[in-house]
């Protein structure tokens, strides 16, 4: 019989719907009968497309005797870290500050008011590599609850008041300057494997926010160090097993399981990770020109377009790792990309079958499990000539699409689904694909249709057009506001500046304390034992350095100085920790480039059917000028009124031609209607 999740709307907790533990979701009632009947708290976070978490799940929740002990002893509560990202983010750092460690499948035991007092993450089903079981874990916590009940409470009380005492105070840290970037650059020189191009350390997560750094550095400093940087992490990336070399996209992180061994992935693929890494391709290719990045900007976007978009507009959350191995039938990770050279050949012939199985590194012993390979680029690959790989990698994709697929997390997240409108729109605007720039538009309408209510608050996420119950959190409203802008300066529709405005005077009005730091959630939002927030990134920018962003690009685009104030004190925080921990703090990173070079604030003025407008338009996205704003529509009236955008106010054409005019820090250049010229202002590629 179904337990309470089956009324729910996350996939992941719909997963738990049929298990034989009577899960609670997160709500009040839980803890209601927790203290009803006087147990304890059981905490499960994880997220759909978590391998782990299946595995605990199919081991412990699954199993009859396991259920059984939990129902007796514990109100269990499962979440959905995607779904309610500040529950997870306030007792992971419980976790982490108790075990020096974290992850997902994460379990926490606490009081009935939510007062953790034990952790852990994923336990077996008997004792295993030093660990206890999760039979033992339970049976202890219940015997210290029963039996030491007084200490237990301490523990509680203690550790929910250390966590409270963690607020993050910026008053005196001072804006970012010149020697702050240098700094970070110079620690981040110190990380890198010179030989490989990744950073050092067996377990390799995409570094998309220290790559966009290192390019608005280079740009704005010029700094060859960082660009080679970039240029050797996005290779390495690009060439390794991290990205699905027949499908395009990005999988979460590669290991290395062995010295010298080939890197193998943890097969999930998140939108985030495949939005950043999009966006990031392009604008290496922005900056170089780089054949490989535009393919793999360009295969990327294809990729989320193909197999994440959803058919309200919007993009799904992640792929699962998991799926059916056609061989044995058996579930398992990374069944769906996996190859061995016979597989290869069954598909290709023999010529062409033996030469994938060279140019994709696909060995007869394998490089991944039960004698498969997954593909990656060896440096000593042959050359092989484009239509010919174009084929191979075609009649590959149309085999593998045959096989059966992983599972799909169809929840919208707004904030993925924000980073994801920026990437496309600028691929769409860079590489002359309208399609992709449409995909955007269609994906900000649903975001707009079903996420924004009435009062311009955004709810975090929605599956199959049905809003779900959550509040948005701070990197909803950064990461959906840079969406919007980015979608506002390629497509010159002024409503997108207008739907920002909305989301950034809510990040003033309810995110922000009075000393200028954010937090992760609303004044008014659900209280938790700590107020989360926490400005260094993860897999994703971190709301805090998101919310600067906008704030910046928007009082760029409007002239706001309350925006810009805001925006500057946030960045307090890249100053305090930039130099430090760099790896940790790229976006602010990133946002600090932007406000050290101004940022540039561009209106390209003119009439729709001259094709010159189209030219300006394009050169003025194409310019490598850290976080450059564009605006682009008829000529400005003289008496100020820009319309839709607000720097289109008082531009004129010049001698009745489209023109362009770039302005920072209260000066503006020379208008002009020559491409040529307004890319040296912006340090262009002229198309």
């Amino acid at each position: 019989m179904p337990n309470r999740l089956a009324q729910a709307t996350s996939p992941y907790l719909l997963q738990h719907a049929d298990n034989p533990v009577d899960w609670w979701p997160w709500e009040a009632g839980a803890f209601e009968e927790a203290r009803r009947r006087n147990v304890p708290v059981f905490l499960s976070v994880g997220y759909s497309a978590c391998h782990w978490c299946h595995v605990m799940a199919h081991e412990s929740f699954e199993d009859d005797a396991a259920a059984a002990y939990m129902n007796e002893h514990f109100v269990s509560v499962k979440v959905d870290r995607e779904e309610r990202p500040d529950v997870d983010a306030v007792y992971m750092e419980a976790v982490q500050a108790a075990t020096g460690q974290g992850g997902w499948p994460m379990s926490v035991f606490m009081t009935p008011d939510g007062e953790p007092f034990y952790f852990g993450t994923y336990f077996p089903p008997e004792p295993r590599h030093g660990m206890p079981s999760f039979r033992q874990v339970l049976e202890g916590v219940h015997s210290a609850w029963t039996s030491r009940r007084d200490e237990v409470g301490e523990v509680a009380a203690k550790i929910t008041r250390d966590l409270a005492g963690r607020e993050l105070s910026i008053e005196s840290a001072g804006l970012p300057t010149n020697e702050t970037q240098a700094l970070a650059l110079l620690q981040l020189t110190r990380d890198i494997e010179p030989a490989s191009g990744w950073f050092k350390g067996d377990t390799k997560f995409p570094p998309s926010m220290v790559v966009e750094f290192l390019l608005r550095h280079h740009a704005r400093a010029g700094s060859v160090a960082a660009l080679e940087m970039a240029e050797g992490l996005c290779g390495a990336m690009a060439r390794s097993s991290l990205y699905d070399q027949v499908g395009g996209g990005f999988h979460r992180y590669v290991l290395t399981p062995r010295p010298d061994g080939p890197l193998v992935p943890h097969f999930e693929k998140m939108l985030y990770d495949n939005a950043l890494l999009c966006r990031v391709y392009a604008h290496l290719w922005r900056a170089t020109g780089s054949e490989l990045a535009r393919r793999v900007a360009l295969e990327t976007a294809d990729f989320m377009v193909r197999e994440l978009r959803t058919d309200q507009g919007g993009f799904a959350s992640a792929l699962d790792a998991d799926s059916e191995d056609p061989l044995t039938g058996e579930h398992v990770e990374g069944a769906y990309y996996a190859w061995t050279p016979a597989q290869l050949r069954e598909v290709l012939g023999e010529g062409d079958g033996d030469l994938a199985a060279l140019y994709f590194g696909v060995t007869e012993e394998g490089t991944f499990e039960h004698g498969t390979s997954v593909l990656q680029l060896p440096q000593d690959g042959p050359a092989v000539e484009a239509d010919r790989l174009a084929g191979i990698k075609e009649r590959l994709l149309a085999a593998r699409v045959r096989r059966p697929a992983p599972g799909r997390d169809d929840k919208i997240v707004a904030a993925w689904n924000g980073l994801a409108i920026a990437a496309l729109a600028e691929c769409g605007a860079y590489f002359e694909r309208p399609d992709l720039v449409e995909r955007a538009t269609e994906a900000a309408d649903l975001l707009v249709r079903v996420h924004l209510d009435g009062r311009a608050r955004l709810s975090r996420t929605s599956k199959d057009g049905q809003v779900g119950s959550n509040d948005g959190v701070l990197e909803d409203y950064g990461d959906v506001a840079e969406g919007f802008l980015a979608l506002a300066s390629v497509t010159g529709e002024g409503v997108w500046l207008e739907f920002a405005g909305f989301l950034v005077d809510l990040v003033l009005d309810r995110f922000t304390a009075e000393d200028g730091s954010l937090y992760d959630t609303a004044h008014d939002a659900e209280k938790l034992i700590r107020r989360p927030q926490d400005p260094t990134d993860t897999a994703a920018p971190s709301g805090w350095t998101a919310a600067a962003g906008a704030l910046l690009s928007y009082a760029a685009h409007t002239g706001s100085e309350a925006h810009r104030t805001a925006a500057e004190r946030a960045l307090g925080v890249v100053q305090a920790l930039g130099p430090r921990v760099p790896r940790f703090i790229g976006h602010g990173l990133s946002v600090a480039e932007a406000l050290l070079d101004g940022p540039r604030e561009v209106a390209v003025v003119g009439h729709p059917e001259d094709p010159a407008l189209a030219l300006l338009h394009r050169t003025a996205l194409l310019g490598t000028a850290p976080g450059a704003v564009v605006a682009v529509g008829l000529p400005g009236a003289a008496d100020g009124d820009g319309g839709e955008f607000p720097l289109l106010a008082e531009r004129t054409l010049v001698r009745d031609l489209p023109t362009a005019y770039v302005c920072r820090h209260f000066v503006c250049a020379r208008p002009t209607t020559d491409p040529v010229e307004l890319a040296e202002q912006l340090g262009a590629i002229c198309p």
